[in-house]
């Protein structure tokens, strides 16, 4: 075990930090078992923080509520860059900022896409959902490119792309979660193709079975533009290390079954959560790993030739990623 990471307060913290990815995310759970001891560890200190900041914002009770827990996550998170965390979350993530020199702009950016659920914000087009993708996601996916290393900066707008079509899936998956809490990301210009874009005027209604048909239709839609994302994402899948890459690839072909499952299903996935069992879980593991063995090669050239893993040396801003 590394200096680093036992440098989480104590063992206690540390196993509390994977106990909350293993319980909100099962798909990320199993594919952090690939990982190193280290990358583990500062894998679910950095999903913890991410948690405990979404909890703190999506739990209050009104929207006064809300906004005075954000102005206290971005507190925290002023804390822990400056060295002085108070919270088990933020000690957390203190010790992945200091192993792996990670940049405030992320997780700053993490908390204003928080911002623009507790603003309500209204997504009527494909911009304003790819901002919001960049700010829950991308820089989840950035963030994890520190904890990981690379070996080429130019793998990070791959791992941005990965982050937008992880969260595009989620948003195609949860249209009904997501409706019976006030929330629509599906973008007006994409309902409207469907003859629903006045569709966010409804909300605080319930979703009728009439418009079922309609928003599945714009489920695919959104599912066949994630597609173009994680093909961008795969070309960044070799500059990981080898265990890093497995962990990848697995979190993304599971997401990707998602997509497959809420296509099966039909208008029913509006309502209907798509899940992919622990066995086609466990298949997706090992088509990952089998890939990740074809490629040793390449891998084991790019390490004769000084290409190891290593810390990111740029900073990825919303503008310096393309929209496909």
């Amino acid at each position: 075990m590394t200096e680093a990471a036992l440098a989480i307060d104590d063992r206690a913290e540390l196993t509390a930090c994977r106990a909350v990815i293993a319980h909100h995310s099962k798909s990320f759970a199993l594919a952090s078992t690939l990982l190193g001891e280290r990358a583990r560890d500062h894998a679910a200190a950095l999903y913890a923080w991410c948690r405990s900041a979404d909890d703190a914002v999506d739990l209050a009770t009104d929207a006064e509520g809300a906004r005075a827990a954000l102005l206290a996550e971005r507190a925290e998170l002023e804390r822990v860059f400056a060295g002085t965390p108070r919270t088990a979350a933020g000690r957390a993530l203190a010790v992945v900022v200091r192993a792996r020199a990670l940049p405030s702009t992320y997780p700053s950016a993490l908390l204003d896409g928080m911002a623009m659920d507790v603003d309500g914000v209204r997504y009527r087009d494909h911009a304003t959902l790819f901002a919001y993708c960049y700010r829950v996601a991308s820089v989840v996916g950035l963030m994890m490119c520190h904890v990981l290393g690379v070996r080429d900066d130019r793998a990070l707008v791959p791992a941005a792309h990965l982050g937008v079509a992880m969260q595009l899936t989620n948003i195609a998956r949860d249209v009904g979660e997501d409706w019976s809490r006030g929330r629509l990301y599906l973008p007006d210009e994409l309902l409207a193709r469907h003859g629903k874009g006045d569709l966010a005027d409804e909300l605080g209604a319930p979703l009728v079975p009439a418009h079922h048909v309609a928003v599945h239709a714009a489920q695919r839609e959104l599912l066949a533009l994630a597609d173009g994302y994680y093909r961008s994402a795969a070309a960044g899948y070799p500059a990981l290390p080898t265990r890093a890459g497995a962990a990848i690839r697995t979190a993304a072909r599971v997401y990707r079954a998602i997509g497959s499952r809420i296509r099966r299903l039909g208008p029913a996935a509006v309502t209907t959560r798509a899940v992919v069992g622990r066995g086609r879980k466990l298949g997706h593991v090992g088509a990952a790993l089998g890939t990740v063995a074809v490629t040793a090669p390449a891998r084991a050239i790019d390490a004769l030739r000084g290409r190891a893993p290593r810390i990111p040396s740029m900073i990825l801003e919303l503008a310096d990623v393309p929209r496909l």
